[in-house]
């Protein structure tokens, strides 16, 4: 089995982070590394996909910037959401191949992870007909938005909320999605464990379902954003 190796970057700016995802693409592509997951959080952002509405984001940019919230493009499908402390952003650098060459498989794999992952701390998540993510008590858990670069490699992925501040939501639609709320571990077992704790079991079950080795753990590296690479050209976004 191939491995799947996990990276541990811990806060990270959107800007640092996207560049290098574009990097550890390319260096993927290249066969300079395994397929790695990396694992972080952001600094309060909204983050727009390819199918962003601007009446999505509720708040003006003054607003925006007196509460300390930057606003990125984001270069996965879908539309807005919300990053901030607290909330684990998981995103695979994974070569697919064979019959996972497959956008929406990819997708469901994707959610089967996290709902194991949720199950690990308690919560009885599930998949919601017709909405890409992971759902808890009828709240949005985990929501997911990816990028599929030539060669088949993924980027961007997932992001669980574990102990987040959820306020940081009212400033936007999630994802465009108007009838239901958002959650967090917390919220629905009033545990805290650390986002480090969190990806490192999503990381064992992401490996499981994409049939891959996992790694012990996850490498704290912060050396990553040195990597040199080539950026990918991406042929395909996915909606969150």
């Amino acid at each position: 089995m191939n491995p799947l190796v996990a990276r541990w970057l811990g806060r990270l700016p959107y800007s640092e982070g996207a560049e290098l995802q574009r990097k550890l693409v390319g260096d993927r592509r290249l066969g300079r590394i395994p397929d790695t997951v990396v694992l972080l959080e952001h600094p309060p952002v909204i983050t727009l996909g390819s199918r962003a509405r601007s009446e999505h984001v509720l708040l003006a940019p003054p607003e925006l910037r007196a509460r300390g919230i930057e606003v990125h493009e984001a270069g996965r499908g879908g539309d807005v959401t919300y990053h901030g402390p607290g909330q684990l952003v998981g995103s695979p650098v994974v070569a697919l191949s064979g019959p996972r060459r497959d956008a929406h498989r990819y997708l469901r794999d994707l959610e089967d992870a996290l709902i194991l992952t949720a199950a690990d701390f308690g919560v009885a998540a599930s998949r919601w007909a017709g909405r890409t993510g992971v759902w808890a008590a009828g709240r949005k858990l985990a929501a997911i938005g990816v990028r599929i670069s030539s060669g088949w490699i993924t980027s961007h992925g997932f992001a669980m909320n574990v102990t987040a501040d959820l306020s940081g939501f009212c400033a936007i639609v999630p994802c465009g999605i108007r009838d239901a709320g958002i959650t967090s571990l917390f919220e629905l077992t009033g545990r805290s464990p650390s986002l480090e704790e969190v990806g490192a079991r999503a990381c064992v079950h992401l490996a499981g379902v994409l049939g891959l080795r996992p790694a012990p753990s996850p490498v704290r590296a912060e050396h990553l954003a040195g990597l040199d690479a080539v950026a990918p050209a991406a042929v395909g976004e996915v909606a969150r």
